[in-house]
């Protein structure tokens, strides 16, 4: 018996046992030709006919395109500390080596349904062939009758951040804040960044109460020479900041994101990384650009000044300062002698600024404090350290403003928010309640002035309006340290326990981070309706 089907212009002929079928796509042909005998001879329809059996699918019809099981055995990777099984979900790959081990030459382990697998059409023998899993790896399985599917593997190494091994000569311990310490640095960039091969540079600690309180201590590194870093502008320093007292590590992030938003000349950029030192694991580090006089960083041109309120206590031997009335203002940029003629020209610019402020004719337009100060600038400042309540903001330290001569005092940039967002455990700082930095002296005294709170109240309107996007950006950097706070904790171990100064503490990083959230909505909330009062 011969089946003939017939479908549109592709005919299949396949033979079993005596039966014929021919397959078209549209049109059904059945035709009586004949029995035909296993001997061959003739008979009547009567006659028993062998068939052959169950009648088969076209070759490669019953295979599917299919990765079913994706693995990484330990017995085919050294590296690797146990055996590791990837999900798969949508044809998308994921998993994670739980260790800083190696990723780019692995062997994969793939169980698929197809008749053959491939990279990049290089053919792959599961459990046998090498690839680099640094990026994202494409998998093609191929089935043959010629239908492919795609699987993406995403092997996440580590915490997923840049990782970078800082090695001292002799393995010497970073014990000053003054004395720098001779080595080496090698970033592994990871997916985001570029890496940088063995460089040499000198490290030192850094940092007041974050140096002396803390076990793991933050530090300033010099390169050898300027190298772009983890994305962020070429240049020698770059600062290591611990973060150990805020537990969500985001306080310092979300109050430079509020920054990059603002009016302010600059703000500092940042990449979270990993920190390897002398060979031992030392937890999650932000590593951000420092504040200093530089083209790429703020720009003071050739003759500027970058000037910090600071204390006495704070001062290193070398500084050079002068007082007004209200502060201590530390000459950070340029590197001045004493009564010098540029140190003369400062110390009367700010002290003519401020005898103006609390003049009686200060509010005065034309001859009031606007003749003085950047105004726009003045109200960024305030408002970011108003908002987030930083204890140091003030009046104590890391209060930065910056001038060129021939123009006005410019505040910022920021810096020093991880005492921000009621992470102090003394003072009013702690509550999403009252006021804070509108206390600063020299703010306590613009806001006697209708038209300088008119600003300020125009100006919050705009922060208001962004607080969706920056809880947004608390939530992205936080699922972007999910598996680096593990690691961190893991060697800290500092959640679900008090750390100077916190005033309350939390068993879980999620709790930190919804506490961080809901301290900054109230805030927003009660600053609101209090600006609206003024």
């Amino acid at each position: 018996m011969v089946v003939l089907i017939l479908r549109e212009k592709k005919i299949i002929l396949n033979v079993f046992s005596g039966a014929y079928q021919l397959f078209n796509k549209s049109i059904l042909l059945l035709l009586l030709l004949g029995q035909i005998s296993c001997g061959g001879g003739s008979g009547n329809s009567n006659s028993n006919a062998n068939t052959g059996g169950p009648i088969d699918s076209p070759v490669g019809a019953d295979e599917q395109p299919v990765i079913s099981s994706f693995t990484f055995l330990k017995a085919n990777n050294p590296v690797l500390e146990s055996d590791i099984t990837l999900s798969i979900k949508d044809q998308n790959i994921t998993g994670r080596v739980v260790s800083n081990s190696p990723v780019d030459s692995l062997v994969a382990t793939v169980e698929h349904e197809g008749s053959s697998l491939s990279v990049a059409d290089i053919g792959q023998t599961s459990g046998s062939t090498e690839n680099d899993f640094t990026d994202l790896v494409t998998y093609t399985v191929t089935t043959a009758d010629g239908r492919e599917s795609d699987y993406r593997v995403d092997l996440m190494k580590f915490t997923g951040l840049p990782i970078i091994y800082l090695q001292t000569d002799d393995n010497l311990a970073i014990e000053s804040k003054e004395d720098y310490v001779e080595g080496t640095i090698v970033v592994d960039g990871g997916r985001e960044f570029a890496g940088l091969a063995e460089t040499s540079m000198k490290i030192r600690g850094r940092g007041n109460s974050t140096w002396g309180l803390h076990p793991k201590k933050p530090y300033q590194m010099k390169m050898s020479d300027s190298a772009e870093f983890l994305g962020m502008p070429k240049d020698k320093k770059w600062l290591f900041l611990a973060e150990y007292s805020d537990k969500t590590m985001l306080r310092n992030t979300i109050a430079f994101e509020m920054g990059h938003l603002s009016s302010l000349d600059w703000t500092p950029k940042h990449q979270f990384a990993e920190v390897y030192l002398n060979q031992e694991y030392n937890g999650t580090y932000n590593i951000t650009q420092k504040v200093e006089e530089d083209g790429d960083r703020v720009d003071i041109g050739d003759d500027g000044y970058l000037l910090e309120i600071d204390q006495p206590e704070r001062l290193d031997a070398d500084d050079v300062f002068f007082n007004t009335e209200q502060f201590l203002i530390n000459i950070k940029s340029p590197d001045l002698n004493w009564d010098d003629s540029q140190y003369v020209y400062i110390k009367q610019l700010i002290n003519d600024f401020e005898t103006t402020l609390f003049s009686n004719n200060f509010a005065h337009p034309d001859s009031g404090y606007a003749q003085h100060i950047d105004i726009e600038s003045f109200i960024d400042w305030y408002l970011i350290s108003e908002i987030v309540k930083n204890q140091d903001s003030q009046s104590f330290s890391s209060i930065f403003m910056h001038v060129i001569p021939g123009e006005k005092i410019k505040m910022g940039p920021l810096w020093d928010f991880d005492l921000a967002f009621g992470n102090v455990d003394y003072s009013d700082s702690r509550y999403p309640e009252g006021f804070w930095v509108k206390y600063h002296p020299w703010y306590q005294r613009l806001f006697d002035d209708p038209a300088f709170v008119a600003q300020v109240k125009s100006r919050f309107a705009f922060y208001r309006a962004n607080q969706d996007l920056i809880l947004q950006k608390i939530d992205s950097y936080a699922a972007k340290l999910t598996y680096a706070q593990e690691e961190n904790n893991n060697r800290w171990q500092t959640l679900g326990k008090y750390v100077w100064p916190n005033p309350v503490y939390f068993d879980s990083y999620e709790e930190e981070v919804a506490h961080l959230k809901s301290w900054y909505n109230q805030r927003m909330d009660w600053l609101e309706e209090a600006y609206e009062s003024l």
